[in-house]
């Protein structure tokens, strides 16, 4: 078993061709969860010999986590997902996303991979990957897709399509999604058609300003598949009770996203008898009247993310010492390494990755997302 240092839950290996790191939540809890990073130190060789370092990482790691852990959803971050998607490994132990959104430190690929003590994989009549675990089954999705459509279009099919397989399971966008992720071809074009599809089909499924909205990420990602204008990735969890979902605003540092037109959560919570999970939604430098600070500016622009997503991690009862992973997204290729080096300085052993991947608004250098866990004692069941 790996050994963790208990008070900060942080590790990072170093294995042949490979740096894992991992934030470990509760491991002498019977419960405990992995947030595993990693990435490849061979830049400027071949994809092959890229793609087997990450491998042979995540086969080792997963080695030494022990038999009681299991991997619940994994993304992998390409340079070129047209070339390189046929070469990844083909296994069914989990949801896996696979997104083009070149890592930033000159390597082809990148991996995020989740990983739960206990988890027990469960077959759905939906075909949604789920894994059973406590009192409550969690169901994950990775890189949906409906070729050939408009963004508008896709959009509204794949959660028309999303929203039809959680009633295969008893559950509903509204009461059990907690988290999706965008990923949008050419997204300066098309981001437009997936908010018009996304209003259309939350307010059929009863999600509107006056109830809530999903934590979100809508983000430039093109799929191997040249066809696809939209993908998707979602997490719903069967089980929870009222009340125990709940919503991140921080009001004096942002605005409802409905008021410029959009509908998501700036973020989402689920208690748990034992621990809090909170997902922060791709955040980047705006204000509370849904303005763009500090155009052209990539320093400040970081500094004002951090306020915004430093205030939701607050409301969620949590402060960045909980997060357990981050995932940056750049505009500019040009930005990485000044963003690099302030990561690093602020948030040196926390796993994350910086991609290329323009944000919604053009004026936006820089966004990120992340999810933190705290331990918490509530009425609910334990996770």
């Amino acid at each position: 078993m790996i050994e963790v240092n208990c008070k900060k839950h942080r590790i990072e290996r170093e294995c042949d061709g490979a740096i894992v790191k991992i934030t470990s939540v509760m491991e002498e809890s019977g419960s405990a969860e992995y947030h595993v990073m990693i990435t490849t130190t061979l830049a400027g060789e071949s994809f092959s010999r890229q793609l087997d370092s990450i491998v042979r990482a995540y086969d080792e790691t997963a080695f030494l986590l022990g038999r009681r852990v299991r991997p619940v959803f994994k993304r992998y971050f390409l340079s070129d997902a047209a070339n390189q998607f046929k070469s990844l490994p083909t296994s069914d132990e989990c949801a896996v996303s696979v997104v083009e959104q070149p890592p930033l430190d000159g390597t082809k690929i990148a991996l995020w991979a989740y990983f739960v003590e206990g988890a027990e994989r469960v077959s759905t009549k939906s075909g949604l990957n789920a894994v059973a675990h406590g009192n409550y089954l969690h169901l994950w999705q990775g890189g949906a897709c409906a070729p050939d459509l408009k963004s508008e279009v896709a959009t509204r099919a794949l959660l028309m399509d999303y929203s039809l397989k959680l009633e295969d399971e008893g559950c509903s966008l509204a009461d059990n999604c907690a988290r999706t992720w965008f990923f949008v071809h050419d997204v300066d074009v098309n981001y437009a058609g997936v908010v018009k599809g996304r209003n259309e089909m939350f307010k059929v499924s009863g999600l509107t300003k006056d109830t809530h909205y999903i934590a979100s990420t809508g983000i430039n990602g093109c799929h191997a598949d040249s066809r696809v204008s939209v993908a998707m990735d979602t997490y719903s969890i069967k089980g929870l009770k009222p009340g125990q979902m709940g919503y991140l605003y921080a009001p004096e540092y942002l605005n409802p996203t409905y008021e410029y037109g959009v509908a998501f959560e700036r973020g989402t919570y689920i208690d748990y008898g034992d621990r809090r999970h909170v997902f922060i939604s791709g955040t980047a430098s705006i204000n509370n009247r849904g303005e763009v600070e500090h155009k052209g500016d990539i320093r400040l622009q970081t500094l004002r993310m951090w306020k915004n997503v430093g205030a939701l991690l607050n409301e969620g009862g949590c402060g960045w010492d909980e997060v357990c992973h981050m995932i940056v997204y750049l505009r500019d290729i040009a930005d990485y390494g000044v963003v690099k080096e302030m990561f690093d300085t602020e948030f040196p052993t926390v796993p994350k990755v910086i991609v290329l991947a323009p944000v919604c608004r053009p004026e936006w250098l820089i966004e990120m997302e992340c999810a933190a866990v705290v331990e918490t004692e509530t009425q609910y069941d334990v996770f």
